[in-house]
């Protein structure tokens, strides 16, 4: 039976009042298992960033429940949700959020060091061998390249040993080489480690990476695309979602767009 690290039970969010009043989430139901990465996908709009923000903690859903690693995070106080990130969460961003003084090494120990935790010199080497930076360790940022930084963000969002990592657009500040080198190191993670990942994108290129692509519009989602991924696959499939309702029936995987 698949274990899941991640699972989401009739999420609404809700924001604004009278005609301001905007549903980002409208009864969102889905789950992340455990070893998988899932790319979220959907146009402006469609609540894909409301769905990783509500799934990863950041943002509280107006109705339904979230559960990481068998925890629900409704049953939490304000204190036990920022252990929670802390310890069983890691985060990836466009923007890659280092601190400029540091070395890639005391940036990717900061979230323990914040926590009042000295990680063992050998787990900061262990992290940045397996973002490929084995020998960058002492270099500050404006000594790396973009992607190099970003494998260092990556190596901070692992060095807690997290149940899940999420990824806001993590290549979207990159060329398409350096695009290339992170959307391996993540497929790498979930191959060679058993992580899971779960990344919005708006890349077809980048969810060709995944195991599954969940396809949102309107805050609900109206696909799911789960094998035989590529890039031209996933554009097609975006390109009939915009184009309007499908002829085709919905499916056991999720209903049609």
């Amino acid at each position: 039976m698949t274990t899941q690290t991640v699972t989401l039970t009739g999420l609404r969010a809700v924001y604004g009042t009278g005609t301001r009043r905007v549903t980002a989430l409208d009864g969102v139901t889905t789950g992340f298992a455990s070893g998988t990465f899932t790319a979220v996908m959907g146009p402006s709009g469609s609540g894909k960033s409301t769905l990783l923000h509500c799934a990863a903690g950041l943002d509280s859903p107006t109705e339904g429940i979230v559960t990481i690693d068998g925890i629900r995070l409704d049953d939490l106080g304000e204190d036990e949700l920022t252990r929670l990130r802390r310890d069983r969460i890691g985060f990836v961003f466009q923007t890659f959020n280092l601190v400029s003084t540091l070395t890639a090494a005391q940036n990717v120990e900061l979230p323990l060091r914040l926590a009042g935790h000295r990680p063992p010199a050998r787990d900061v080497a262990a992290v940045l061998d397996a973002v490929g930076l084995a020998d960058r360790a002492g270099h500050r940022p404006s000594e790396l390249s973009g992607g190099e930084q970003q494998r260092v963000a990556v190596a901070r969002a692992l060095i807690t040993r997290p149940a899940v990592v999420f990824a806001d657009e993590p290549t979207g500040a990159l060329d398409s080489a350096a695009s290339r080198q992170v959307l391996r190191l993540l497929r790498a993670l979930v191959d060679d480690h058993g992580q899971t990942v779960v990344m919005v994108t708006h890349d077809p290129a980048a969810a060709a990476y995944a195991d599954r692509v969940l396809l949102l519009a309107d805050g609900r989602v109206v696909d799911e695309l789960d094998g035989g991924i590529t890039a031209a696959v996933v554009a097609a499939r975006i390109a009939e979602c915009e184009a309007g309702p499908s002829r085709h029936a919905a499916t056991p995987a999720g209903p049609s767009c």
